[in-house]
């Protein structure tokens, strides 16, 4: 009969003869019921943390209490334990559930309903949404009592203990054996007031209970209810009767209001002194009986620790990292307190210090700096808890806020390599690749065979949009690659930022025409390690793609090595490469020592060119078992050596029970990290032969600058303790702002010949500068410098913070006949210079002298297909017989060609000329509508002529 809804404080009605008839017939009912004797009993389990401290339970065991020392009106409960929703899990609620009902009698009630009791209690939920008050709640099917009562003070940061002791004094649920169904429909008196019949929307057990945890937070809110305001005194009655009389009560605190919005009475002095029982004809039991059984049930409602409180407003998925938002406080202090936020088992320290004049305005004695909105790096792929606590300032302890599940955004990369073409000199390689972890496009490393070629994922693609919201466009790649002549494996790798590793995208294997031996590398595969004893037997195969013969191979075990010849049968290897033949394999034993030990293997280059690296495959060679005796580690922390932007911690370490590696924790002042001992030592192996060699670390760990302390621990694999290693000092200096020597890169886009001479064209640009670079061109074994710094807007567009000021197109005087002319991007500072690439050029000898005449000819069409189009025409130069370029121009990017291709009826027409005057050229673009310039360029003196343009559709 307490307060259940949002009303006036003095319309609630007291049946006078119900106090007698609830006294004889021993059921607990509410505000002006004294709680008396249930008809079950229980021992509180001695393993609950809950339970444990009570002998018996007085509602249950009928014994009255006998002093309620420690009440106070104004003070009931603290906020603190009020708003502590980590008092208890959803294990430890129902255990306290079963705790106080050893034996339900079951059966049916009154109104032929099943009789279940509150421990064996299950419904299905329904969804309530998130709003100011609540977080939300997602229905489930068959839900516990225990269960609900968790979820809802979770959702709604109300002790789960409340709602217990809300559930017994109001219905006596808690200890009740023989419960009508009635008593659940409404539970706590939710929207019942005492004047008028139930809201038909709280009806039910979950919606008792999640209406009355919200409607707490609403009166502690102090918006609508402030009639019993925390901070003021206020007259409060003793009984629904006005007549009993009042007295002024000063309300410390939020908690204590909302006892009294929800049960607007105190107990008198006779329902003081009669414990449990019947006090007199004015006495009032709901706020007495709440403080009863929490008291007798979980200990004091007054909070000694004053642990930390507060609220998490929002946790945010965001690529790369979780955003965390909200308010903490402890009112041990003033001072901003300390949040750790939780991914996964990822801690990171916030400090709430944000100015929230919300929280200053609730909190007057606080302050208002205790807000926080924070960014926490994702740890990976998948759902991850995200957990967020409240760090805890003099006595008290720490407090989980809030738990959440998240779907990171983050994770290693995700691609496609789309296409491999081979073009002139090499590879056209085309598709996309996205990182979770950041919206900025990131690397593509692009090989070829055992050559790596870095390129950036920053061109649009707008069709992968829709499958990665909120990351943008501009995630695709199209790079010409130079590839040597021979078979090729052409692979793409995304490379990773954040968490996760870089991602394998996919290879295909081409055929670039060539024959000779160019000093390409070997190829193969190092396939597995088997071990019988001390015997590993590592096989697989290899061959050099410029020669047919067996190749060798170099097996590493540890840190020896001895060659042996990769020809043993492997049919699969020459059905996959016919041109090479079978004996390609190879299948060797090697002795190995006990322990974990690498084998490494290497294809041997044949002739010019480089070795491979196959890779390495790590074995354990197990020792005779014996029994962990719980000995202690021991090593030695050699050193700490300063790094660009870190140091290299080093040294080595053996639990002598096991020949394992074990696990170091190397600390940086208070930060630590968990390594593994298992790098090749062979001194170490030397000292303690019967452990092997794997038993050093060397681990680089990044430190911000400044003097930090660095202490190793070795970690015992079994039984026994850990072992110190020691610490050291270490200074790391700021990072010098030096040029970071990043190689230039551009393009070679053609060569013009005209008499006397040829035009060399392209840009290139320098990532770390902003100005022109030089260029070099070689004209066969001559070279001569040159600025790249004509305006190239279409380069300013694709590369914005370069700007456009970096073509080249050089005329150079060169004697008659073919040269070949190459072309170097000259790094501004440090690092090297970029190769762009040789064409070559066929010069025509003097003709005597050149009229000028403008050159002639016809764009006569361009067929478009998925990817390309194909332009088509002649061109004629009247004072030359020799093919001339034309300039075809996709968009603002243009391209040179020659137009060389026999055309007999150009020839016919301009016999003069001769026929080879024809150009038609296969011409990538990107998909939908584009427009195709053409020119003709003047071989001497005189001017170019437009040929005109064409509007063309490309699939």
């Amino acid at each position: 009969m307490s307060r259940r809804a949002p009303r006036s404080r003095n319309n609630l009605r007291f049946p006078r003869l119900l106090t007698c008839f609830l006294a004889v017939s021993a059921l607990v009912i509410g505000t002006v019921v004294p709680a008396t004797a249930a008809t079950a009993t229980a021992t509180a389990s001695a393993s609950s943390p809950i339970t444990s401290r009570m002998m018996a339970d007085p509602a249950s065991s009928g014994i009255a209490k006998t002093t309620l020392a420690g009440f106070s009106a104004g003070n009931i409960i603290s906020d603190a334990v009020f708003t502590n929703k980590s008092t208890m899990t959803e294990a430890q609620i129902q255990e306290f559930f079963n705790s106080k009902v050893a034996r339900c009698q079951g059966g049916r009630d009154e109104n032929n309903e099943p009789i279940v009791c509150l421990k064996d209690f299950s419904m299905n939920t329904v969804t309530r949404p998130a709003d100011a008050y609540c977080s939300g709640y997602s229905g489930q099917a068959n839900e516990s009592a225990a269960r609900i009562i968790y979820r809802v003070s979770q959702a709604c940061n109300i002790n789960p203990q409340v709602l217990i002791v809300m559930l017994q004094k109001e219905q006596g649920l808690v200890t009740h054996t023989w419960p009508s169904a009635w008593r659940y429909r409404i539970a706590l008196g939710q929207g019942c007031p005492d004047t008028a019949p139930c809201d038909p929307n709280y009806i039910g057990f979950f919606h008792q209970i999640y209406g009355a945890a919200r409607q707490m937070q609403i009166y502690m809110e102090g918006k609508w209810f402030q009639w019993y305001a925390p901070g003021k005194t206020w007259n409060i009655l003793y009984n629904p009767n006005a007549n009993c009389g009042s007295s002024p009560v000063y309300i410390a605190n939020k908690a204590t209001s909302a006892l009294y919005y929800y049960t607007p009475y105190q107990p008198n002095a006779a329902a003081l002194n009669a414990g449990y029982g019947l006090g007199d004809g004015c006495s009032a039991y709901g706020n007495r009986n709440f403080y009863n059984y929490f008291t007798d049930w979980f200990g004091s409602t007054q909070s000694s620790a004053n642990n930390p409180f507060g609220n998490i407003e929002l946790i945010e998925a965001l690529p790369g990292e979780f955003r965390v938002s909200g308010w903490a406080a402890d009112r041990d202090t003033r001072d901003p307190i300390g949040v750790h936020v939780y991914v996964g088992g990822v801690g990171t320290a916030i400090t709430a210090d944000r100015p929230r004049a919300d929280v200053g305005n609730a909190y007057p004695d606080l302050g208002p700096n205790h807000g926080f909105d924070a960014r926490v790096a994702a740890t990976g792929a998948g759902p991850v808890d995200v957990c967020v606590y409240g760090i805890n300032v003099g006595s008290g302890g720490n407090v989980l806020f809030l738990c959440k599940t998240m779907q990171a955004k983050s994770g290693p990369p995700q691609g496609l390599l789309d296409s491999v073409t081979v073009v002139d000199g090499g590879v056209q390689v085309e598709g996309w690749a996205v990182d979770p972890d950041t919206v900025d496009p990131v690397s593509v490393h692009i090989y070829v065979g055992a050559v790596g070629t870095a390129i950036v994922a920053d061109k649009k693609r707008p069709d992968l949009v829709p499958h990665f919201p909120g990351y943008g466009e501009n995630h695709g790649f199209s790079a010409k690659i130079n590839a040597s002549p021979g078979r090729q494996d052409v692979c793409a790798y995304a490379i990773n930022v954040g968490a996760g590793g870089t991602v394998l995208l996919r290879c295909e294997t081409v055929v670039v025409p060539g024959t000779v031996d160019l000093g390409r590398p070997p190829i193969g595969g190092f396939e597995g390690v088997s071990v019988d004893g001390t015997v590993a037997t590592a096989s697989g195969w290899a061959l050099d793609p410029d020669t047919t013969a067996p190749i060798g191979v170099h097996l590493y075990v540890g840190a020896v090595g001895k060659a042996y010849t990769a020809d043993k049968e492997r049919s699969d290897v020459g059905a996959t490469y016919p041109g090479y033949g079978n004996k390609h394999g190879f299948v060797e034993k090697l002795t190995v020592p006990v322990g974990k030990t690498d084998i490494c293997a290497y294809a041997i280059n044949n002739g010019a060119g480089g070795h491979t690296f196959l890779g390495c495959r790590t074995v354990t060679v197990a020792a005779p078992a014996g029994p962990d005796l719980g000995r202690a580690p021991f090593g030695v922390f050699e050193g700490v050596a300063v790094e660009s932007g870190g140091a290299t911690v080093s040294g080595w370490t053996i639990d002598p029970d096991v020949i394992d590696p074990i696990s170091v924790h190397i600390y940086v002042d208070s930060t630590s990290a968990a390594y593994t001992a298992n790098k090749p030592r062979s001194d170490v192996g030397a000292a303690y032969p019967a452990y092997g060699p794997n038993h050093a670390f060397v681990e680089k760990i990044a430190m911000s600058p400044g003097t930090h302390q660095v202490c190793v621990y070795a970690i015992n694999n079994g039984a026994g303790g850990h072992t110190f290693l020691g610490c050291k000092s270490v200074t790391i200096p700021a990072p010098p702002t030096a040029d970071p020597g990043r190689a230039p890169f551009g393009g070679f886009e053609g060569v013009s010949a005209y008499t006397g001479g040829a035009e060399v064209s392209g840009w290139a640009i320098d990532p770390d500068t902003a100005d022109p670079i030089s260029i070099h061109i070689y004209v066969d074994n001559s070279s001569a410098a040159y600025k790249a710094d004509k305006v190239r807007n279409d380069v300013g567009a694709a590369y914005p913070a370069s700007g456009p000021k970096h073509g080249f197109a050089e005329r150079i005087a060169m004697s008659p006949g073919t040269h070949q002319v190459c072309v170097y991007a000259i790094n501004n500072g440090a690092g090297g210079h970029t190769f762009l690439g040789c064409r070559s050029v066929n010069v025509p000898a003097p003709a005597g002298p050149d009229p000028g005449r403008a050159p002639f000819g016809n764009f006569e069409g361009v067929t478009g297909e998925v990817g390309a189009a194909t332009v088509s025409g002649w061109a004629i130069d009247p004072d030359t017989s020799e093919p001339i370029s034309v300039h075809i121009y996709v968009g603002a990017i243009g391209t040179a060609y020659m137009a060389d291709k026999t055309r007999n009826d150009v020839g016919a027409a301009y016999p003069a000329s001769g026929s080879k005057h024809g150009f038609g050229e296969r011409i990538p673009m990107p998909a939908g509508k584009q427009t195709v310039c053409a020119y003709a360029i003047n071989n001497g003196a005189g001017g170019h002529t437009f040929l005109g343009c064409r509007d063309v559709v490309v699939g």
